[in-house]
């Protein structure tokens, strides 16, 4: 059973530099709470009363900040406690995502490192969305919740804390590291969920069925286990990506064994991949040319550049590239004259496409392979702006046994069937 204990007793309650930012942090949580109020993220008083009370700084030791370039590379500066302490308070309390982990490689908060590039592969992710999270997957007293990828253990604590010993809160966790730190944070907090080390591609029999299953993490394509140890009626939510780095979210009802449905939700967010479902590395660029430098080229009807576009059309225009090209990812390759020359490369076919920027300002594309990859993302994004451009709260997701397909229900052809 979940249990909670916001107020810490004196065994482990905190002293000197620790109780000081215990007392600094109540108004800067009340002004979060205030701040998500106000972007309406904070639907009722348990979730406010959540907020106001899970320390966050008890989870977040340290995080990394962008602090300039070198070689190309972004420079990211530790902020502790012991180093900067009201700049580490003040961001900690702010509506940000915190990034503690690069390359699976757990850092020594108290003799922490500057790093140069890097992967982030873990995060204290920004408290809307951890709200807004629980709150679409419509977490309630009584419920029996998974969380994959307990990360600092922020969130857990959140759910445990709007629970309030009502259900049970179980988190895993694959890194064991991150959740050793994340379990100290939590047990001295009062908090007492379960938690493991485990790949959350595969759920966590032991304490099933859950009535929601909410993923910190995105993945490919939702496992069967997720489905098997869900309750009917039960939900799941989590964010679907892929090699292109195209991100939905999608909010699912299990209705029967193996069987599953609902909407994609508004908005965009990224989560850090579930480790088994990162892109593989791809290999040389220059190779994968060859393979189309003897094809015959075609004027492009869409620009690559059209992958980029950092906007909510954007954002949904990659994801739905993705879609129509799941096993596709993009390299770069320089060349001479300055270029822009863009592959898109199906290791698991052996398919590639090259599109080579004209002196006119448009696209050639040569493409080898069983799949033509520019093909079918240009007919899905043709049919797209034929369709006015619907965004993903106009689409739907539906798992049956081992299919699982993406429709626009009112536009047929804007149908995908996910790897």
């Amino acid at each position: 059973m979940t249990g909670t204990r916001p107020d810490i007793d004196a065994d482990s309650a905190p002293h000197g530099a620790e109780a000081g930012a215990d007392a600094a942090a109540v108004p800067l949580r009340a002004a979060l709470a205030e701040n998500l109020a106000g972007q309406g993220v904070l639907d009722s008083p348990a979730w406010r009363s959540a907020v106001e009370t899970v320390p966050r700084h008890r989870f977040v030791a340290g995080f990394y900040a962008p602090s300039g370039h070198a070689d190309g590379l972004t420079v990211w500066e530790p902020v502790t406690a012991r180093a900067a302490p009201a700049r580490w308070l003040e961001t900690v309390y702010s509506d940000t995502t915190l990034i503690t982990q690069f390359d699976g490689d757990e850092p020594d908060w108290t003799h922490p490192a500057a790093r140069l590039g890097g992967a982030p592969t873990s995060s204290s992710t920004l408290p809307s969305l951890v709200v807004q999270m629980w709150a679409d997957a419509g977490l309630a007293d009584g419920h029996n919740v998974l969380e994959v990828g307990t990360g600092t253990g922020y969130s857990t604590a959140l759910a445990c804390q709007r629970l309030a010993g009502t259900g049970e809160v179980t988190s895993i966790e694959v890194d064991p590291r991150r959740l050793e730190q994340a379990a100290g944070a939590l047990y001295g907090c009062g908090y007492s969920p379960d938690l493991a080390v485990a790949d959350g591609l595969w759920g966590y029999w032991p304490s099933a069925p859950f009535d929601r299953i909410v993923a910190a993490c995105s993945v490919r394509r939702v496992p069967s286990a997720w489905l098997a140890q869900t309750t009917p009626g039960g939900r799941i939510l989590t964010t679907l990506s892929g090699w292109l780095y195209g991100y939905a979210r999608v909010l699912l009802t299990v209705t029967g064994s193996h069987i599953a449905e609902g909407p994609l939700l508004p908005g965009t967010i990224s989560f850090m991949a579930a480790r088994r479902h990162e892109r593989p590395a791809p290999g040389n660029p220059a190779h994968w040319a060859h393979l189309t430098s003897a094809s015959p080229a075609r004027e492009a009807r869409h620009a690559p550049t059209r992958l980029d576009e950092a906007t909510l059309t954007g954002f949904f225009a990659r994801f739905l590239a993705q879609l129509a090209a799941p096993n596709a990812q993009v390299a770069t390759q320089p060349v001479d004259g300055g270029r822009d020359v863009r592959h898109l490369l199906d290791v698991t076919t052996g398919s590639a496409a090259t599109l080579t920027a004209t002196t006119g300002g448009g696209y050639n594309v040569r493409q080898a392979g069983p799949r033509r990859l520019w093909d079918d993302i240009e007919t899905a994004w043709d049919a797209w702006d034929h369709a006015g451009r619907p965004g993903p709260e106009a689409f739907r997701m539906r798992i049956d046994q081992d299919r699982q397909t993406i429709t626009n229900p009112h536009f047929p052809e804007l149908t995908f069937t996910l790897p």
